[in-house]
């Protein structure tokens, strides 16, 4: 039998009551299309409440069940991962965000999409320097921070980008640091929640690329229209150190920032301290070793590629940080 012909305006979106999938949601829908948001079965966090959105539920380990889903689509977006930066080491992250990342590409290459965009990370190349940003060309040093998250994102971005082209189109989006709406689990805006809330003693000496995730998800939306495929495209934001970036935290929401700068012997002392203690006790530690090594580099990117190609905009990064803030209050977090 033939296939029918996808329909051209329909995007499968996974993960889409994410943080980042509820602002790419809403951002394909102003763009006039039609999205069908594949969703975790019993998973219920009210990120998609009133929007004209199809939901399809199935659990993306169950291979059988993706041609179902996949049926008409003609663009699918993968949000899809494990974020987790403990344990350090974690199989289990390796199959959520590698191997389930190719079977679904390639169940999608099989049921006639057209494109794939696969949302990575920054990370997955080299960070720069404020004067001089990390791009898309900076080479990947795999297991340098001994993090299973940035290598397995790394492996993913690899092994799809290989199966670009017969009609195939692979693009990769790779955001840096995000604030902004929707963040339920909360992701990343727990750092906000704990500089608010007085709970960050001090700064580490090192910095990073923060982003509005409303400008991250424009900048997703239109990688699915014009970026180049076989490409990557870093969606950043404002360089920032920590200091920096907690006393724009504690101004949007009214509160002191942090008063220490901690020098990077005690950061480092400290992530080691929680790395051992986690693993007497099995429970995440609050900042490992991993981390504290992250936190005192500068992982400073640059987006100049994704404004060039693809018309990329980046708003002042308070402006996320203040719709975090007012999300947070909604919902009774801060």
């Amino acid at each position: 039998m033939t296939k029918p012909d996808p329909d051209p305006r329909l995007v499968l979106l996974t993960g889409a009551d994410g943080f980042l999938g509820a602002n790419l949601a809403r951002a394909l829908l102003s763009r006039g299309y039609r999205v069908r948001a594949l969703l975790q079965p019993g998973r219920e966090v009210g990120t998609l409440d009133g929007l004209d959105v199809e939901q399809a539920r199935l659990d993306l380990m169950d291979a059988a069940a993706l041609p179902g889903a996949l049926e008409g689509v003609a663009a699918l977006v993968h949000t899809v991962a494990s974020t987790s930066v403990w344990p350090s080491r974690d199989g289990r992250q390796w199959a959520l965000n590698v191997d389930v990342a190719l079977a679904l590409a390639l169940a999608a290459r099989e049921a006639g999409v057209r494109r794939f965009v696969h949302v990575g990370t920054a990370n997955s190349f080299a960070a720069g320097t404020r004067e001089a940003p990390g791009d898309e060309r900076g080479p990947y040093d795999a297991g340098r921070f001994g993090l299973d998250y940035q290598d397995s994102k790394r492996a993913a971005q690899e092994r799809l980008l290989e199966l670009n082209g017969d009609g195939f189109e692979v693009v990769v989006a790779n955001p840096t640091f995000m604030f902004g709406p929707f963040d339920s689990k909360p992701g990343s805006g727990e750092l906000l929640l704990q500089v608010a809330r007085g709970k960050v003693p001090g700064s580490a000496p090192g910095g990073r690329c923060f982003a509005d995730v409303r400008d991250v998800a424009g900048g997703i939306v239109a990688a699915l229209e014009r970026g180049r495929p076989g490409e990557c495209y870093i969606l950043g934001g404002e360089n920032l150190s920590y200091t920096e970036a907690f006393a724009l935290i504690a101004r949007t929401c009214g509160t002191r920032p942090p008063r220490l700068r901690l020098p990077a012997a005690a950061v480092l002392a400290f992530g080691a301290f929680g790395s051992a203690l986690a693993a007497l006790t099995g429970r995440a530690p609050k900042v490992s070793l991993p981390m504290a090594r992250i936190s005192c580099e500068g992982q400073y990117y640059g987006s100049a590629k994704a404004v060039a190609e693809l018309g990329y905009s980046m708003r002042p990064v308070a402006e996320g940080i203040a719709a975090a803030r007012d999300w947070f209050r909604t919902r009774g977090m801060l």
